[in-house]
């Protein structure tokens, strides 16, 4: 059989499925709405708003419409879209007779290292690492039933949301040291904050005391009871709706406009029910960190699928399509993007570059946003013009496939494969 590394290589522009491309540009310009809030404010200010920061007139109509329309939202349906690109890059892989497992593993692999850098470098507030290691066994699930695959991503989904309420509701009995822990890290103390706002505004390697430490936390305990089981759920899910045409754009006009009503319905009342209900307890840790949490948490669900069948809506139709051409392309640099979202954001807030980490109020970090969207969407259609991939995308796929792959439009594309 022909090496996989000559045999098979990224897809082609003619290849891709402009609608992935779409959602997936979608997907990631959201999660900078949260994401913003990590790169300026303490960490703690991202969970409870209370912590950090003013909280009244426009700051506290930021933070509720991110809240409502951004928090966990966003990351779902990256996670979705990253579960249907493990099916689109194997099953590529295999109607050419190749092996995908190998492929698939060492693709994997570099994600990781890529991860592990960004988040021990640069942003502790990484995603890579935990996608990068749920894909390890998700691969698994890939010739699964799209029912099963539901069905099993959903029980994924739950399992965090049963240990959140196990622990909201044994929180009677926890030793008071314990408790006393928990307070802390939902409400740190002047010290504390002090010690994290002085960290992000010094030098790179002043940053470090506070990055690795919270980086080793993300990828370890968050991750085997959390992050895990949430994004590997999701990217189930995803794999089933690619399996299905959901987000391929296969599906009539009648069927997405059914699944964006319903799904909006039952998400956006569960999610504002939430951060109603956080607000009236005064975003006690007690109710918040448990109990309040659990209906964004299973309302974002709802709202990505949503969302999902909004974008298809629109890429139906020939007018919106067009506006959505500079959304396809951020997507299809989604990686490069994703990496440039850092570089860009701690160079303006962390002490090796502009030093406003703590700052910058909500209503100053949203304009942020604006304006790195405004710059990806005019800079990825540019680059595409010229380049078959942006930059880290290059890296990542010369490496994959342990071949420089051809980089400049107008060279001869290699047969698809992910």
């Amino acid at each position: 059989m022909t090496s996989a590394s000559t045999a098979v290589g990224p897809v082609s522009s003619s290849e891709r499925i402009f609608e992935m491309d779409a959602l997936r540009g979608f997907a990631l310009m959201g999660i900078l709405v949260i994401n913003i809030q990590s790169f300026s404010m303490i960490m703690a200010a991202l969970f409870n708003p209370t912590a950090y920061g003013d909280l009244t007139g426009l700051n506290k109509w930021v933070f509720q419409l991110s809240c409502t329309f951004a928090l966990m939202k966003f990351m779902a349906v990256f996670s979705m879209m990253f579960g249907a690109g493990i099916v689109l890059f194997t099953r590529r892989a295999e109607e050419k007779g190749l092996r995908s497992a190998p492929l698939h593993y060492r693709r994997m692999l570099v994600l990781l290292l890529f991860g592990i850098a960004h988040a021990y470098l640069l942003w502790s507030g990484d995603i890579l690492v935990w996608y990068a290691l749920s894909a390890l066994l998700i691969y698994l699930f890939r010739r699964i039933s799209p029912k099963k695959l539901i069905i099993i991503g959903t029980i994924f989904i739950a399992l965090p949301s049963l240990m959140m309420l196990a622990g909201g509701l044994s929180m009677p009995y926890w030793p008071e040291e314990a408790v006393r822990d928990l307070e802390l890290e939902w409400r740190p103390v002047e010290d504390v904050v002090a010690g994290e706002v002085e960290a992000y505004r010094g030098g790179w390697l002043d940053q470090m005391e506070h990055r690795v430490p919270m980086s080793l936390k993300l990828h370890t305990f968050v991750f085997l009871i959390w992050a895990f089981w949430r994004a590997g759920g999701l990217m189930l899910v995803g794999m089933a709706l690619y399996k299905w045409g959901v987000i391929t754009g296969a599906r009539s006009r009648a069927f997405y406009l059914v699944m964006m009503v319903v799904c909006f319905i039952v998400g956006f009342p569960l999610v504002i029910h939430g951060l109603n209900s956080n607000f009236e307890t005064g975003w006690d840790v007690t109710y918040s960190k448990f109990l309040g949490s659990q209906f964004n948490y299973w309302g974002s669900y709802f709202v990505a699928l949503g969302y999902v069948a909004a974008v298809m809506l629109l890429c139906r139709s020939g007018f919106f399509k067009k506006l959505l051409r500079p959304l396809a392309a951020a997507g299809r640099m989604a990686f490069t993007n994703y990496l440039m979202q850092t570089i860009i954001c701690t160079t303006i807030f962390y002490g090796h570059g502009f030093g406003l980490f703590g700052r910058a109020e909500r209503a100053d970090q949203i304009l942020i946003v604006f304006c790195v969207w405004a710059f990806q969407f005019v800079v990825s259609p540019v680059w595409l013009r010229y380049f078959r991939f942006g930059p880290f995308e290059w890296v990542w796929r010369s490496l994959t496939y342990k071949k420089s792959q051809p980089m400049r439009v107008g060279t001869q594309e290699q047969s698809s494969g992910g």
